[in-house]
């Protein structure tokens, strides 16, 4: 009966009351809907004005990436303009050394070099051809012929030993060589005569017995006739004397039965 009597005594439930639950529920504290609940409600995080302030920093981090960028490229350029004015200011380039024939052998004369250049060579290859012209007349009026126009070499020379280094470029067909001989003088002569044709010649150095003060050379020339190459000197080799004479040069390895030449075979339908 007691309990029957507190049942009773249970105020009745109301509309407002399910809603109050509801509100309390849904986590709004138990307020009812209206302008105070919608004040005390949660607030987003993110305002107008914090997007605003998120525009500006992505936009100058933006434009400082621009501007790195740029001022990159500007150095780039730059260095580039720096390298070309100190090659051009170097003058042609050189040869690499790997062999192959020089600017001066493949391009025509005068080509790439400076103002003035080209007739100072001239120059040069003119007054060479005086000297050639004024030692053939020499030669003349020996009633002789010059040592590089007769058919043979001249013996005033003996070889002692040869050494011989050559390198071969498969790629491009051509080769370096460096050839050191051993020299015995038997009679005095200011020319050096050796076979040679369609090569570069790099450099000519003569000295005596290998280490003693080299022998200057005046000039070096080819004589197309004969196939020859021709080192004058300053002065005349001493009689009974040792010289060694090193040149390095540089030509083309030949299709032809000519030099150092190649050539090709088939086997089993391979060219090899």
């Amino acid at each position: 009966m007691a309990l029957e009597e507190k049942r009773e005594k249970r105020p009745p439930v109301t509309p407002m009351m399910i809603e109050e639950e509801a509100a309390l529920r849904n986590g709004s504290r138990g307020l009812t809907p209206g302008p105070w609940a919608e004040a005390a409600g949660p607030r987003p995080r993110t305002t107008e004005r914090h997007i605003a302030v998120h525009k500006r920093l992505v936009l100058g981090f933006a434009v400082s990436i621009l501007a790195l960028l740029a001022v990159t490229m500007i150095a780039v350029l730059l260095s580039v303009r720096f390298e070309e004015c100190g090659a051009a200011a170097d003058g042609p380039p050189r040869g690499s050394g790997n062999g192959s024939l020089s600017g001066a052998a493949r391009q025509p004369p005068g080509a790439g070099q400076p103002p003035g250049r080209p007739e100072e060579e001239a120059r040069g290859g003119e007054a060479a051809e005086e000297e050639e012209e004024e030692e053939e007349e020499e030669w003349q009026r020996r009633q002789e012929l010059p040592p590089w126009a007769r058919p043979r070499l001249p013996r005033h020379l003996r070889p002692l030993h040869y050494n011989l280094m050559l390198c071969a470029f498969m790629e491009n067909f051509t080769f370096s060589g460096e050839v050191n001989v051993q020299l015995e003088v038997r009679n005095a002569s200011r020319y050096i005569v050796l076979h040679a044709h369609r090569m570069h010649i790099e450099a000519v150095r003569v000295a005596e017995d290998k280490l003693a003060g080299g022998v200057r050379v005046a000039r070096t020339f080819f004589y197309p006739q004969t196939q020859v190459f021709v080192v004058v000197l300053n002065r005349s080799l001493e009689v009974q004397r040792s010289y060694n004479l090193k040149i390095i040069y540089n030509a083309l390895i030949e299709n032809e039965l000519l030099g150092f030449f190649r050539s090709s075979y088939v086997l089993h339908g391979e060219r090899r």
